[in-house]
């Protein structure tokens, strides 16, 4: 089976019963290792969703790492918008921490249970390749997951960290943007807002609605082309040139500043438009087609697959942080489409740039289930009294007036 590799998600997942759009599946009836914890799993993605069944099984892995492994594993049986026409993969890998875990933190995620078992370092390093080859193909454009450590053949220079802010997503805190080489000048809490993540299951760059206003205003103004359909920003339209043109010249190059480990430091990562402005298989004869590779987002920045194509990554969770080196693989027609510089002062921004109040989703949904019982006592209490008839009528003196120092006014729930 193919997996897809999402280090924003925390669930092994796997086709559990037939799909009109995928190959083959994982009939877990034929194992003699499969263990049916009998509990319901639902997760929801940024787009898509699936249903199945929580279970055990053994698993070995292929190269590197000796041993057979046991591992919780879901069995898809349900799925809406996960398993898409065309894709070549059969389920997911998440690799995020067990804090957004289905349906509880309490399931241990597949790469715990490979470092507790197989003693390996809690560390692994992702390669994806695929910088100017066409978004829709016969295959997959390839890549490397290498499970507890790093591989030096697979970077070139040196390796910049970033700190892990929390350990659900892999959060991180970005400073500020440059389109062009020109600083966006937004407030640097824009860009972390509500956060901002690293994460290999997102196809495309998402920002924050403000800044990736900001970022298409920034590109319109320094690309060479003047007059561009609104649609090719906001992904309902393409743009195609004739096939012998390579429309990548007209476009700036993108930089994220991330803070280092050293706070009054900081790296930026760039990405030229041979990773953003991405060639679609396929349509026109004479006419090559692009689409545009970032968008916008309600709920986060969200630094994914066409950013990570530049990059060896490296999510070191033994120390808390995440690595980015330049990637060999990230090359088109010979040339380098990413880079890595620093490092920069962090004098021009904040010391902080990341809300200090960062809610979980269990902690969510537990604050929310707190406040429906305390409204719902409340409310019973209001009608309690209501239906109890008044006895006598109290009379006031001034140190019975409720003023503002006492009052709810002062100390209600915000």
């Amino acid at each position: 089976l193919n997996i897809l590799v999402d280090t924003g998600s925390s669930n092994f997942a796997v086709a559990g019963a037939p799909d009109p759009d995928v190959t083959s599946y994982f009939n877990p009836e034929l194992s003699s290792t499969y263990k049916s914890q009998g509990i319901d799993v639902t997760v929801k993605y940024t787009q898509g969703s699936w249903t199945g069944v929580l279970g055990t099984d053994v698993i070995t892995i292929p190269k590197g790492i000796n041993g057979s492994y046991t591992v919780n594993i879901a069995t898809i049986l349900e799925s809406e918008n996960f398993f898409l026409p065309g894709v070549k993969w059969h389920g997911i890998l998440g690799l995020a921490y067990d804090a957004l875990a289905k349906p509880s933190s309490s399931v241990e995620t597949f790469f715990d249970s490979l470092v507790r078992q197989a003693k390996i370092p809690n560390i692994f390093s992702l390669q994806m390749c695929g910088a100017g080859l066409p978004v829709s193909g016969s295959g997959t454009n390839g890549g490397s997951l290498v499970l507890g450590g790093i591989e030096p053949s697979l970077y070139k220079g040196d390796i910049w960290y970033t700190p892990i802010k929390e350990e659900w997503y892999y959060q991180v805190e970005i400073l500020k943007l440059e389109v062009g080489g020109q600083n966006l000048e937004l407030d640097c809490r824009e860009y972390n807002a509500d956060k901002a993540i690293v994460d290999s299951g997102t196809t495309l760059l998402r920002l924050p609605q403000k800044v990736f206003s900001a970022v298409v205003q920034a590109i319109v103004r320094t690309s060479l082309i003047q007059e561009f359909s609104s649609g090719f920003w906001t992904g309902s339209q393409l743009a195609c040139w004739d096939k012998t043109e390579r429309p990548w010249s007209f476009f700036p190059k993108l930089s994220i500043y991330l803070r280092d480990e050293n706070s009054s430091r900081s790296f930026r990562i760039s990405i030229l438009p041979q990773l953003y402005i991405q060639p679609i298989l396929g349509i026109g004869e004479n006419l090559q087609c692009y689409r545009f590779g970032i968008s916008s987002s309600t709920n986060a920045l969200v630094i994914g697959a066409t950013v990570m194509e530049g990059f060896y990554v490296i999510f070191d969770r033994a120390q808390r942080r995440v690595g980015f080196a330049v990637s060999p693989c990230a090359e088109v027609g010979g040339s380098p489409v990413s880079e890595i510089e620093g490092p920069f002062t962090t004098a021009d921004v904040a010391s902080n740039c990341v809300s200090s109040v960062s809610f979980h989703e269990p902690v969510l949904w537990i604050a929310s289930y707190a406040l429906m019982s305390l409204c719902g006592i409340i409310l019973l209490v209001l009608i309690i009294l209501l239906l109890i008839p008044p006895r006598c009528q109290p009379r006031y003196t001034d140190n019975d007036v409720v003023n503002d120092e006492s009052s709810l006014v002062r100390h209600r729930w915000k």
